[in-house]
């Protein structure tokens, strides 16, 4: 009798949460720092709207974080209910709470790849033409739990240098994002900043996507004043993530939303991804397998 009581009690607390996820009337959109607010919300307004008149929300609200950390730990507390991460992010997050969240998707480059890079960007009138030369110069980092900004350059730059980042260079500092981390190096605050870029494309445009683009495309910077001094290896672009409370059914329907925004409306898709991306691929946790561990082995959850 008991058995069939908790059984009982079970069935209707997992029937609620399920009729809770369904009924949703706010949808959460966490949103990464690295940028200034201002411009987030302004290019996150279109997929506000689009979700209202997709789903029926009754209020889609969006929380551009001051830092990456805001975004993981709002996916982690459950009070936020999707986002675009990092790698890093993501491996953060899953490194914490394995349950907590569901990549869904991620960005397809314009040829087809679903990776990026992390580039050293110095000032041309510097005289740094390779990251060798900026042996003694300041580094400039976004953010502790950006991939191309912190985790790639951390572990990778000393493969080319020889020796950790905090001995190869004068002193290493976090610029608060990629944005400002770009701009640092442009105003002569840091020597060589490390961002993300997908690579491909012409350096005189910001390549095709990435901060470099936007800030290009924003006349924050004039790429003849640079100077691309190292690369990276390819890295898995980030996913898009649902928290796993919503259940696989809104999983689902955010993946065919998301799938289909590009050819829907590709200006408001170029908005919030930042660049020319082709559109969105399906992923799954296993492509993260390996950042994961980089970042259990450099700098723990």
């Amino acid at each position: 009798m008991l058995k069939k009581a908790l059984f009982a009690a079970t069935a209707l607390f997992a029937l609620a949460g399920a009729a809770n996820a369904a009924d949703l009337k706010e949808f959460r959109i966490g949103i990464l720092g690295g940028e200034n607010e201002t411009d987030r919300l302004r290019n996150y307004a279109c997929l506000a709207d689009h979700l209202k008149q997709e789903f029926g929300f009754e209020k889609v609200s969006l929380f551009p974080a001051a830092d990456y950390d805001g975004v993981i730990q709002g996916l982690l507390g459950g009070t936020l209910d999707f986002a675009e991460l990092g790698a890093s992010g993501y491996a953060a997050v899953y490194i914490k709470d394995p349950k907590a969240v569901t990549p869904i998707l991620t960005t397809q480059q314009k040829d087809g790849s679903t990776g990026y890079h992390s580039i050293g960007l110095a000032l041309k009138s510097s005289g740094i033409k390779t990251i060798l030369d900026a042996k003694g110069k300041k580094l400039g980092y976004a953010d502790p739990d950006s991939t191309s900004g912190y985790l790639v350059p951390l572990t990778q730059i000393p493969k080319d240098t020889g020796m950790p980042n905090d001995k190869f260079f004068a002193s290493t500092q976090f610029n608060g994002g990629h944005e400002n981390n770009l701009l640092a190096a442009y105003d002569g605050k840091v020597d060589v900043a490390v961002d993300d870029s997908s690579g491909i494309g012409d350096f005189k445009d910001g390549y095709t996507s990435g901060t470099f683009r936007k800030e290009v495309d924003k006349g924050a910077v004039d790429p003849n004043k640079l100077v691309e001094v190292w690369r990276s290896p390819l890295i898995p672009n980030g996913p898009l993530v649902v928290r796993n409370a919503l259940g696989q059914d809104w999983q689902t329907k955010l993946a065919a939303f998301f799938t289909a925004l590009p050819e829907k409306d590709h200006k408001c898709f170029a908005a919030i991804e930042g660049g020319d991306y082709k559109g969105y691929s399906p992923v799954k946790h296993d492509f993260y397998n390996t950042v994961v561990e980089v970042r259990k082995a450099a700098i723990g959850g």
